[in-house]
């Protein structure tokens, strides 16, 4: 066991990953260890491609061979023997597992004459072929072929291993429906950065999107509202003869169609369907489910205030939760996790228990009753009640349960794992008392807030910008690693109306997210990451990807100066860029001013407009702001 620690330790020291122009090696994630050798491994349409007879692995290689017919035109089988090949990229499985690399890890030996992958599994193979394509040029990522490319990797030794097992993405698919192909193109691009768990919000107010065949009227109803577009949240309720027709669900075929997609990509699909919060399409299909009066008038959201949000929390301005004290709900939920534990192979069902709201709880008569019967102190235990009432329910279907950091409010339940988004405080709580932890705080990972300035950036109430994405540590100080399964990103999807919009809000925080949960701690470095990001970038122009440029834009920060004057500060996330800026309304370019020193804002000026430059040329969006706006942040 020393001796595996050593030997791992030695990797993550060794071998920098070297940068020079015209052959530079800029991977992302980075790997533990990259030794760069001399020459090039030259990719033409006589390279052969090997690997064992093995279905899992010959799948597996199957994938790279497409993506290089798709790019290169040449068309190259992968086959089982050398048959004297002069040029071969070969795959093989170790015959004795390599401790170093465990489960996903990988090795890579590019020469001139020859490239070797090998991994102890075939997941590890398939993240050396993620690797490989990587190391070819960026034209590699196009849809269709490119001609007069000189398709060679540079030659270099690699060792790579995840540090965690938990990499995820999660996807909600509940406030707006994404089809099939939608999840599929979501699924493609996370594995590129060796993601492996794909979390699927499944059921929330705005939608029921898994069909469950004994309770029809969750897909009937609970899959359907009415199409609003605009700030979503703030819309007026729909009128009663507006069709409800916008939305949609997965069949049962269709969920097994992409649990085998993500299968075969070595990703794992987690499903959340959100009690007791969050429910009201599971009411508006099934008003039974609450012990509420009036709840049979309830219809799934579309996009209406339905909550208060305030200093103190929220309440509930109609009751959009299941009720703890009806044992209906027990029933129903049996029969919801009985199918959904029939179609998901994978160990956990997510149970939400965010954001339950339950001033409609404090007055029920059944509630109230439940309480005295069960001596139940507060609502945290009633919530804790349910919890613990429905992880039995998911055991019973062998299975184990985890929910938001919420679930340890009132106790939490004997063995549930605990996804901590309010901060690290929860995940820290729950690690503590013995019970897993993923990693996904709303201040590193949230992939909904905005990430440049609020004044040009889709409004949200938060922002979250690359750089703090990629300072995020999952395992905080004092707390045993072996308890931290991992971290993931969140796309909350109410703002999030289209997939175009979806990659914005997810690429690039998702790569700064991807090496934090792939690469060793002592690698990361945000000045040669950024580097890396914007090769990238061009990467993703190849395959038609939409992305944040919000590393570019210039970051203004106000202050008062003085009792009426404001004082500006201008700084950027890249590196060498140039910042200019004007008072007098015009349009500024590299010919305007160049900041270098704090400004004060002009008495008499309007408008404060700044772009960013780099080498000549603009990279950053312009960003006007208001002298009205700067006074609101001087606040």
């Amino acid at each position: 066991m020393k001796t595996f620690y050593l030997i791992a330790l030695f990797l993550l020291f060794i071998g920098p990953v070297f940068s020079q122009s015209g052959n530079e090696i800029l991977l992302i994630p980075q790997p533990v260890s990259v030794e760069k050798k001399s020459g090039q491994f030259q990719l033409s349409a006589s390279t052969g491609i090997v690997a064992e007879n093995n279905a899992e692995v010959l799948k597996t290689v199957g994938f790279f061979s497409e993506a290089i017919r798709k790019a290169t035109g040449y068309t190259v089988a992968v086959q089982t023997s050398k048959n004297d090949l002069s040029s071969v990229i070969s795959f093989s499985l170790n015959k004795t597992p390599d401790a170093v690399l465990g489960k996903e890890g990988y090795s890579i030996d590019v020469s001139p004459s020859a490239v070797t992958v090998q991994a102890n599994t075939a997941a590890g193979l398939f993240y050396g072929a993620q690797t490989l394509l990587q190391l070819l040029p960026k034209e590699i990522e196009s849809k269709t072929v490119v001609q007069n490319i000189n398709w060679s990797m540079p030659a270099a030794r690699i060792t790579d291993f995840p540090r965690f097992g938990w990499r995820g993405l999660m996807f909600d698919v509940s406030r707006h429906f994404f089809t099939k192909q939608d999840v599929k193109d979501f699924i493609d691009e996370m594995v590129k950065y060796k993601m492996n768990l794909l979390h699927l919000t499944l059921a929330n107010d705005e939608g029921w999107r898994i069909q469950i065949k004994s309770l029809p009227k969750l897909t009937e109803v609970g899959a359907w509202n009415v199409r609003k577009v605009g700030t979503f949240g703030n819309f007026p309720a729909p009128a009663a003869n507006e069709p409800r027709d916008y939305g949609g669900f997965y069949t049962h075929e269709d969920m097994k169609e992409l649990i085998q997609y993500a299968k075969d990509r070595f990703v794992n699909i987690l499903p959340e369907i959100d009690v007791p919060g969050h429910s009201l399409a599971a009411i508006a299909s099934y008003p039974e489910l609450s012990c509420t009066p009036g709840v049979e008038k309830y219809r799934v959201r579309s996009g209406e205030k339905i909550m208060d949000w305030h200093s103190k929390g929220f309440t509930a301005l109609i009751d959009n939760t299941l009720c703890p004290a009806n044992e209906k709900v027990y029933t129903f939920l049996d029969k919801v996790f009985t199918e959904v534990a029939e179609l998901f192979p994978f160990e956990y069902i997510h149970m939400g228990g965010d954001e339950c709201a339950k001033n409609f709880w404090e007055k029920n008569p059944q509630i109230l009753a439940l309480m005295k019967r069960e001596k139940l102190k507060d609502m945290h235990e009633v919530q804790s009640y349910f919890v613990k009432r429905v992880e039995k329910i998911i055991q019973s279907k062998g299975k184990k349960m985890i929910g938001w950091d919420e679930i340890l409010e009132g106790g939490l339940a004997p063995n549930a794992a605990v996804m901590s988004w309010r901060g690290m405080k929860g995940g820290i709580e729950a690690a503590k008392m013995g019970h897993e932890v993923v990693m996904s705080p709303t201040t590193f990972t949230y992939l909904d807030y905005m990430q440049s300035d609020p004044i040009i950036e889709p409004p949200v109430y938060a922002s979250l910008r690359l750089k703090t994405a990629y300072s995020f540590e999952p395992v905080p100080d004092g707390v045993d690693p072996k308890f931290i399964k991992g971290g993931q990103g969140n796309l909350w999807t109410e703002q999030v109306y289209n997939t175009r919009h979806l990659q914005y809000m997810v690429w690039p925080r998702g790569l700064a997210l991807a090496e934090t949960f792939w690469s060793p701690k002592e690698k990361k470095n945000w000045i040669d990451f950024s580097k890396r990001v914007e090769a990238n970038f061009e990467r993703m122009d190849l395959r038609q990807i939409k992305y944040a440029r919000a590393m570019f834009d210039p970051i203004i920060t106000v202050k008062k100066d003085g009792r009426d004057g404001l004082r500006i500060d201008l700084s950027s996330e890249a590196e060498g860029l140039d910042i200019h800026y004007s008072f007098d309304n015009s349009h500024p370019d590299n010919f305007y001013p160049k900041y270098a020193t704090p400004l004060l804002f002009p008495k008499e000026a309007s408008t404060l407009k700044v772009v960013t430059y780099r080498d000549g040329k603009p990279i950053g969006r312009q960003i006007d702001l208001p002298v009205a706006e700067l006074k609101k942040r001087a606040k």
